[in-house]
């Protein structure tokens, strides 16, 4: 564990896992008998007459039959691998945005770096079938929110959440993926590369218990935890019946802001984020809108620097494709910073990024 995350104890963490895979007792009744009795410890020692008064009967059965050491010795096992942990209710570095949400999970299993559960955060999510361009706007928007200091949060599916993600971790804050799955189950499959990415510069993290495999009822659930990590959440591209409407407005009734990507009046995938503009949410068009409504203004000489630089940027570039080497030894600039500027002039429509990692000035 870092030393911002003190490590839980092998009994300890056996009796949280113990009462979480309880069938029937769920994320409610784990916090009511928490509420009632102090500690799993204490809920293993209280009678079952007493048990019995805050859940039905065949659970308060099974907490009085004791730990089931069988299933639980897996999660231990997993536990003592570098990089996996358990968080609880009761850790004090459990994450504080969770615990504002009316249903917060009472354990989480977290695989990489948990550090970044300290960071601010900003959900970015979308369709899974998105557009090229969708694609493209969710990994620049991520990255820059990422250099910013926002630590990227999104659900691992395909199309918005993936670019989102891979933005993230281009940038500093990087990201955390909230899976739908146990820890050790990867879906979509064909994002098994990109979640290796994160465990090892970002964060996985999930309420589910290992071996949980994917199942349609689990992925909106996962949703609260989405927009409760983080202080707002940007929706990219969704259809009228996307899953990331529902995030978008457990996002609104847990008071996170919300924003979304208008689009074309013909495009499918633009009818969620015009209602939910049309519903108050923000209307978006470039990373600044997002900033002033978090709170955060870029001065104003800072921003005249940005133009000046960014009209000599496209004076180096020409019109013909050049890589980030040519570029930083044409402009004397270094790459993290012709990056970005590369990044804002992308979003401002004036550069376009081709494959190879070469950019082009647009005419």
């Amino acid at each position: 564990m870092t030393k911002n995350f003190p490590s839980i104890t092998p009994e300890d963490a056996a009796q949280w896992v113990g009462l979480s895979l309880i069938p029937g007792l769920g994320a409610q009744g784990l916090r009511a008998l928490l509420s009632t009795f102090g500690t799993p410890e204490q809920i293993y020692a209280a009678p079952f007459t007493g048990l019995r008064k805050v859940v039905g009967e065949p659970v308060a059965q099974r907490i009085a039959a004791g730990l089931d050491l069988a299933s639980i010795h897996p999660v231990l096992q997993w536990l003592e691998q570098p990089g996996n942990y358990l968080i609880t209710l009761a850790d004090a570095t459990y994450p504080k945005p969770l615990l504002e949400i009316s249903d917060p999970p009472p354990l989480l299993y977290a695989k990489g770096k948990i550090e970044l559960l300290n960071l601010p955060a900003l959900a970015v999510v979308g369709s899974r079938n998105a557009t090229l361009q969708g694609e493209k706007n969710a990994e620049a928007f991520s990255q820059e929110l990422s250099n910013h200091g926002y630590c990227i949060v999104s659900g691992l599916a395909l199309g918005i959440d993936g670019a989102a993600h891979r933005g993230g971790l281009k940038g500093q804050a990087s990201t955390i993926a909230v899976l739908g799955t146990g820890l050790d189950i990867v879906y979509p499959a064909r994002h098994r590369q990109l979640a290796h990415e994160i465990s090892e510069r970002g964060l996985l993290i999930s309420e589910f218990p290992l071996g949980t495999p994917s199942m349609g009822q689990n992925f909106p659930r996962r949703n609260r935890i989405i927009s409760g990590l983080s202080q707002g959440c940007l929706v990219v591209e969704a259809h009228l019946q996307s899953g990331s409407l529902i995030t978008a407005r457990l996002a609104a009734e847990q008071g996170r802001e919300v924003f979304a990507i208008p689009g074309s009046i013909h495009s499918p995938v633009a009818k969620g984020c015009h209602l939910l503009i049309k519903q108050g949410a923000k209307l978006v068009e470039s990373i600044q809108d997002i900033l002033e409504e978090l709170g955060i203004v870029v001065a104003r000489a800072e921003e005249a620097t940005f133009a000046q630089s960014d009209e000599s940027l496209l004076g180096h570039m020409g019109y013909d494709p050049v890589g980030i080497d040519e570029l930083v030894a044409r402009s004397g600039l270094t790459s993290e910073n012709l990056s970005a500027m590369l990044l804002m002039l992308e979003l401002e429509g004036k550069v376009a990024c081709l494959p190879g990692g070469r950019y082009q000035r647009i005419s």
